[in-house]
């Protein structure tokens, strides 16, 4: 047997009733299955296929213990035993697999988006529409109530154990939190009083499901939000929970309404875990670190150093099922790892969509796009091998199809490898390390450095033809264009061009804030781990580490350049707009706290000599700038289908190719691999 690379990691671990067979658990997310009967087949074979890869524990995303802890109107809970029998469904199937599975009870308190939103104090929530009704104490003590019933049921469901969420900014956290509990009742003011609702919560739990039914306690280990928690009164919580009966912590970083970026791929890997040790030196439990862990590598670091017990990770388990058997089976190099884009599951979610992954179209669609084995076995030619041609290629050959993969450029990677240059955007790297593994498993015929013509490919007889060449920069039609001042965004990240001091850059879309960001990182060595990359996040966002008794936030420090960046836009209004839902603030914030002067509403009179002329609200200027960085959308290089459609070839067009828009990996990933699950 191979020697095992991960050794912590498979330790198993006793909890209660259960042997945890390795330390990784998948942690909650909501995936959108679960507010629906009809979906509930789809939500099972998404936690089996995770079982079947080897995954300790499975919590679920969260179910409601009453009507007013609902996070949209009619979401998922778990409130009557005629419930359970739609539970089983899911426990059985997991079961079945060979895994382990909680239930995650989850109010929403002042986050609920309906009128009968319930809060601790009437105190909205600026990332919420209702303001909520302060509960009275007859309404605190039926909710503790509720909360108990739903972990009764869930027992009754065959679930394994509960996590009771306590974090996030969600109602358990109103209660604790000084900013939320204004009441001056039993129920709030002194930290003895806000932490009753929590301790009551297990006490009355644990006295309904026995002493062995393992519960979890996700706890806000850092607010991130003015008027949290000390860390401080974080420990006399979990104290107190401790002696109420809970099995184990997880840890929760930040409020949905925090600042402070917790989750995103600007967010270095494991950047919160210091917090989670502290912590563990309070309690006798095991403790969870949770937050930016996508790799074997790291949370075994994490756990040979003794930071935390277990380590949870929820979207890896997104973008690989298989995570934990691949690293058993020191295949770490195949494992396709979450690039914490937020743009398939956070951004689906919170725009009430069906959660998938970027680099994963299969995830929570495991009953409907279905990779089997080709009836018909075909000689398959794709040229490009970005993102969707990438994709294209390797569940073809997956299928069984013969594919010759066709590249002018020296690498793969497509646009893929500008992204990766980005700051914050280095997981990139990751994909494309997965993606040039499964070309060598799947045995994809790879030619890189070749241009194909249409002619070409039409005498090497291939069956079908899949073009993927993606798009080039659109030119627009400014006078002075090729003014030597000028440079196209892929020339400046390349490296091709250096970056000039003084920047105006036309077009605000993601390719320009990514633009700007790169300008901005050309000072500083970045990368997304280790303890420098870290401590540099840390400041930037104003996030303590000496977790003292004045909170977890401070100033934040000023990114630190030497260049002046303009970033202008056509349209009038706020820039980023159209960034992703859960990121975008990220990114305006980084580059106005950067000093990036942000226009909009401006029209491209000239470019010459003196700089770029523009107008604005109705007044002419000349920006004195030494570069103009041109990010003004793309267009398609469909040119090769057309030819090849004229020749009688079967021909196919997938990604930038087809459709050029804000470069949409999402969107090329999962195309090209719909129509190889269709060939």
């Amino acid at each position: 047997m191979n020697h095992v690379k991960y050794p912590k990691i498979f330790e198993p671990l006793d909890v209660g009733s259960l042997q945890l067979k390795n330390r990784i658990i998948m942690g909650s997310m909501h995936t959108g299955l679960e507010d629906s009967a009809k979906d509930i087949h789809k939500l099972a074979a998404f936690y089996a296929e995770r079982a079947r890869g080897g995954v300790a524990l499975i919590v679920t995303g969260g179910y409601s213990p009453n009507k007013t802890g609902w996070f949209l109107p009619f979401s998922s809970k778990l409130t009557s035993s005629r419930e359970v029998s739609r539970h089983q469904i899911i426990t059985g199937a997991v079961h079945q697999a060979g895994g382990r599975i909680a239930l995650q009870i989850l109010h929403a308190g002042r986050y609920a988006a309906h009128p009968l939103a319930a809060a601790p104090s009437a105190i909205k929530a600026p990332i919420s529409p209702f303001r909520p009704w302060a509960m009275s104490d007859r309404k605190i003590q039926s909710t503790i109530q509720d909360f108990a019933k739903t972990a009764e049921l869930a027992k009754k469901a065959g679930y394994d154990g509960i996590e009771v969420m306590g974090s996030e900014g969600y109602l358990i956290n109103e209660f604790v939190t000084p900013k939320t509990n204004h009441r001056k009742d039993k129920w709030g003011g002194s930290l003895e009083n806000r932490i009753r609702f929590p301790t009551e919560i297990i006490r009355q739990i644990r006295g309904r499901v026995g002493p062995d039914f393992v519960i979890i306690y996700r706890i806000s280990l850092l607010d991130l939000v003015d008027q949290g928690c000390s860390f401080d009164e974080v420990i006399v919580l979990a104290q107190s929970l401790e002696r109420a009966g809970v099995s184990l912590l997880s840890t929760g970083i930040g409020w949905h309404e925090s600042r402070v970026p917790t989750i995103a791929t600007d967010v270095p890997r494991a950047a919160f875990v210091w917090a989670t040790e502290a912590l563990k030196k309070k309690i006798q439990i095991p403790i969870i670190a949770a937050n930016r862990i996508n790799a074997p590598e790291v949370a075994e670091q994490i756990l040979a150093q003794g930071q935390a017990d277990l380590v949870s990770m929820a979207r890896p388990f997104l973008a690989d099922p298989d995570f934990v058997m691949k690293a058993q089976q020191n295949k770490a190099d195949e494992i396709n790892t979450c690039i914490a884009c937020n743009q398939a599951c956070l951004d689906h979610i919170f725009k009430r969509q069906r959660a998938s992954c970027l680099v994963n179209p299969r995830a929570c669609y495991e009953t409907e796009i279905l990779y089997k084995p080709a009836l018909t076995k075909k000689k398959i030619a794709v040229v490009g091998a970005g993102p969707a041609g990438l994709s294209f290629s390797v569940v073809a050959a997956q299928r069984g199809h013969q594919v010759s993969l066709y590249d002018s450029a020296a690498e793969i990677g497509g646009q893929f490898n500008l992204a990766k240059k980005i700051p914050g955007k280095e997981e990139f790297h990751e994909t494309l390390r997965y993606f040039k593994r499964q070309l060598e498993l799947q045995k994809v015929k790879l030619n890189l450095g070749q241009t194909m013509t249409s002619a070409e490919l039409k005498a090497m007889d291939y069956d079908e033809v899949v073009i993927a060449t993606g798009i080039r920069p659109r030119r627009p039609q400014i006078p002075g264009l090729e003014h030597p001042s000028v440079v196209l965004y892929p020339d400046l990240i390349s490296g091709r061009v250096p970056v000039g001091k003084v920047i105006a850059i036309v077009g605000a879309g993601g390719i320009g804030f990514d633009t700007a960001k790169f300008i901005l990182g050309t000072t500083e060595n970045h990368s997304n781990s280790g303890p420098v990359a870290i401590q540099n996040f840390l400041k930037i966002w104003g996030v303590r580490q000496d977790l003292g008794p004045e909170g977890t936030l401070q100033r934040k420090a000023t990114p630190k350049s030497d260049k002046k960046i303009y970033l202008l836009q056509r349209k009038a209004g706020s820039l980023g707009q159209n960034l992703g839902k859960t990121t975008g603030w990220i990114h305006r914030s980084f580059l106005k706290d950067s000093g990036v002067e942000m226009l909009g509403g401006v029209e491209y009179l000239a470019i010459d000599g003196s700089g770029l002329k523009i107008r604005r609200q109705d007044k002419e200027m000349i920006l004195t700038v030494d570069q103009i960085v041109i990010c003004a959308g793309q267009e398609s290089l469909r040119d090769l289908h057309n030819e090849l459609q004229v020749l009688g070839q079967s021909v196919h067009v997938i990604g930038g190719a087809d459709k050029a828009q804000e470069l949409d990996a999402k969107g090329a990933i999962r195309q090209g691999s719909l129509l190889a699950a269709s060939l």
